[in-house]
């Protein structure tokens, strides 16, 4: 942005321009990921299930056939030769719920930069964008996280008898705790911004009455 004009440059234009073409090559991505791993789930054959263990141990043979070992695991692929519909329904929710928070998020930052093109930053409408964007989409992929953990767990409980334990919820807590740190300070920065600025021009204003 040129410091004395306050507008933007060619090349934050560009910067803007490219961001906006990464954000709707990034949707297109995940929409036909999201849509192909539906066919697969629909499909329901030999379908890799990624799996998150919880306290669990299997018995691993040892290579000299002197008898087995207990191994811990966290996590693993299964292939689920069959699903069935308990695994399979929310398997889909989880794959539209991610595309869906994903497209979302994307709309809202493709407005919000386009309002800054037109030389608009703090506005009113940018804060909701930003706050939309970001509460939606931590919410939005902790629930396609959940519902992949509903597949997972279906899953297991199919082909093993439920003798494994898998968890119920897996978020990383640091990047959840950041990524909401994250998304307060933007949506401040942007709230404070939109005060001062309307405060300026209220200013601006009186001065020119005065005048």
């Amino acid at each position: 942005m040129d410091n004395r004009t306050g507008r933007l440059t060619r090349g934050d234009r560009w910067s803007l321009v490219a961001f906006c073409v990464a954000g709707l090559a990034i949707a297109a991505w995940i929409v036909v990921g999201a849509t192909v791993r539906i066919v697969q789930l629909a499909r329901g054959i030999d379908v890799p299930v990624a799996v998150d263990f919880f306290d669990s141990t299997v018995d691993v043979d040892l290579t000299d056939g002197s008898g087995t070992v207990p191994v811990q695991i966290g996590s693993s692929v299964i292939t689920a030769p069959q699903l069935t519909p308990i695994a399979t329904v929310p398997g889909i929710l989880g794959q539209v719920v991610l595309a869906l928070t994903v497209l979302m998020v994307v709309a809202c930052l493709l407005l919000l930069a386009r309002g800054i093109i037109r030389g608009e930053v703090f506005r009113r409408r940018h804060t909701v964008l930003v706050s939309v964007a970001g509460i939606g989409g931590l919410l939005g992929f902790a629930l396609a996280r959940f519902f992949d953990n509903m597949l997972a767990n279906a899953t297991v409980a199919q082909l093993t008898d439920n003798r494994l334990d898998t968890a119920v919820l897996t978020i990383e807590p640091f990047t959840w705790v950041l990524a909401a740190f994250a998304v307060a300070v933007i949506a401040t920065a942007f709230t404070v911004g939109e005060r001062l600025q309307r405060e300026n021009a209220t200013l601006e204003k009186e001065t020119e009455g005065l005048v």
